[in-house]
């Protein structure tokens, strides 16, 4: 591996520490009392002086002879020390300030400052340090914010692939990426105390199946070596999950990490999050209402509105939400009436509207293809599409009403899908019939038809109470409750490529 000229000083930097008498590792611990946010939201100068200690990266040095100013950043943000040579060099040998502070700390260095909270007089709240240590050394620059003549921001790390693949470093050089996160992790503690509140129990489920169900994608393949067999990766948990129902527990969720062996683009990485929830009891029309409630409830707690800015659009949360049949969304973007409509009309009605389909393709397929082409596009404030083709849902129960429908709702929002739900087929016979038109189709060459799965038809067979079920696509809802353009603005290490052997890095 080759060496930049500053990755060769920074090396050098680090044996001249050791050589001056300095740890530039040490496994000693550093007890940390504030941090640099709370410092500054706290300090009152009419209060008694304070000591602090804090810890993080040195971002900013100042040497001026026998003073110098830095910036440290911690986790919450960054706060201006001032460190003196006499200070932190009470006694003759001057080498920590003199050696190792002013010469070859570099940017991006963690250490550890004691001393007291003051105002310089800029009016800046400042650490006047006592104590420092180094606590690790960077032996790789950072990237750096420029500022030009005029004031504009150049920062060095913009490009999303670098950014998405050195994710350590973005979060380092720019601020903001961690707020996304922070957010995304209170937009899951809000669903957990929403369900949880209701009595529901969080509960985990295999994510190496020997047979994958639940949704209607392709799958990633292992082999599991002792027992001698092929194990697939989750691509929902869906089947799983309505067994418990079965075993006796009235409401059950989970975050489930999910897998699919499909095309990467904004919305759709092969690793995602969804969490999916099951009910006893209850059905779709009760599950919208819990829906609207729950994810209003997220964008109350996380802006404290529910109204919510996405690009150029206002998105608002608010309940109700509008309510279209798939067939009353079709016919209205359209103004085709597709419904009653055989597989052939629908091919026909598919090349009239220049989408393209082929063989493989069953009724629902073709439906969803004329829906996701003609329609999605559409869906910018929070809808309902309900009441969806017996064909396209393999795991919902007939419409109670309505012949060919199925009790099945999707949520979209920002013209994306964010939410799938059904009245939950409880019936066995008519589960293993649908199972087995699923293999038709696989036999046609659509990969992402569902497989037979006997250990759940078996469950069925005890006896599932009515049930409702869901699934929200955490990503793509974090995307737009922190106003996102892509999937990988919201994962910590989306899916690369693999590094060029050239790039050295």
């Amino acid at each position: 591996m080759s060496l930049s000229e500053q990755e060769i000083v920074r090396r050098e930097n680090l044996d001249k520490i050791i050589e001056a008498g300095f740890n530039p590792f040490p496994a000693e611990k550093f007890d940390v009392t504030a941090y640099a946010t709370e410092i500054k939201e706290a300090y009152d100068d009419k209060a008694l002086v304070r000591t602090v200690s804090i810890a993080g990266r040195l971002m900013q040095k100042r040497v001026m002879g026998k003073a110098s100013f830095a910036e440290i950043q911690d986790s919450s943000g960054r706060i201006q020390a001032y460190v003196s040579r006499d200070e932190i060099c009470p006694d003759e040998d001057k080498a920590l300030y003199n050696n190792v502070f002013k010469k070859l700390l570099d940017i991006g260095d963690f250490i550890g400052v004691t001393g007291e909270v003051f105002t310089t007089k800029t009016g800046e709240i400042s650490i006047r340090v006592k104590e420092l240590t180094v606590l690790s050394k960077s032996v790789r620059p950072l990237p750096v914010v420029k500022v030009d003549a005029e004031g504009e921001i150049h920062d060095a790390f913009t490009d999303p692939e670098m950014r998405y693949r050195q994710r350590y470093v973005d979060l380092v050089v720019n601020p903001d990426v961690r707020k996304v996160f922070e957010m995304r992790s209170k937009v899951y503690d809000s669903f957990r105390q929403f369900l949880n509140d209701k009595g529901y129990l969080e509960v985990e489920t295999p994510i190496l199946q020997p047979l994958y169900g639940g949704a209607a994608a392709k799958p990633f393949k292992t082999h599991h070596n002792t027992l001698d067999m092929t194990l697939y990766l989750r691509i929902a948990n869906e089947l799983y999950l309505k067994r418990l129902i079965v075993g006796g527990f009235d409401g059950v969720y989970e975050f489930s990490k999910d897998f699919r062996n499909e095309g990467m683009d904004r919305n759709h990485n092969p690793e995602f999050t969804q969490i999916e929830l099951y009910v006893a009891y209850k059905d779709y029309e009760w599950m919208m209402e819990l829906v609207e409630e729950m994810i209003e409830k997220a964008a109350m707690d996380l802006h404290g509105t529910t109204k919510v800015t996405v690009g150029e659009d206002v998105i608002d949360f608010k309940r109700p939400w509008k309510r279209w049949t798939m067939f009353e969304a079709i016919e209205h973007f359209t103004g085709e009436d597709i419904s009653g409509l055989d597989e052939d009309a629908l091919r026909a009605v598919a090349h009239k509207m220049h989408i393209e389909v082929d063989g493989s393709m069953g009724a629902g397929k073709l439906i969803d293809e004329i829906f996701s082409e003609k329609c999605e596009p559409h869906l910018v404030q929070p809808t309902y599409i309900t009441d969806y083709p017996l064909s396209m849902s393999p795991l919902a129960k007939k419409h109670r009403s309505k012949d060919g429908l199925v009790e099945r709702f999707e949520a979209f929002c920002n013209r994306t899908e964010i939410a799938n739900a059904f009245s939950e087929l409880n019936d066995p016979l008519d589960q293993r019939q649908r199972f087995e038109e699923q293999l038709e189709l696989g036999k046609r060459g659509d990969e992402e038809a569902m497989m037979l799965d006997e250990d759940f038809l078996r469950a069925l067979e005890y006896g599932m109470p009515p049930t409702a079920g869901l699934g929200i696509g955490m990503d793509r809802l974090v995307m737009i409750l922190t106003n996102q353009p892509s999937i990988q603005e919201v994962l910590f290490f989306p899916q690369m490529k693999p590094e060029s052997q050239k790039s050295g890095s």
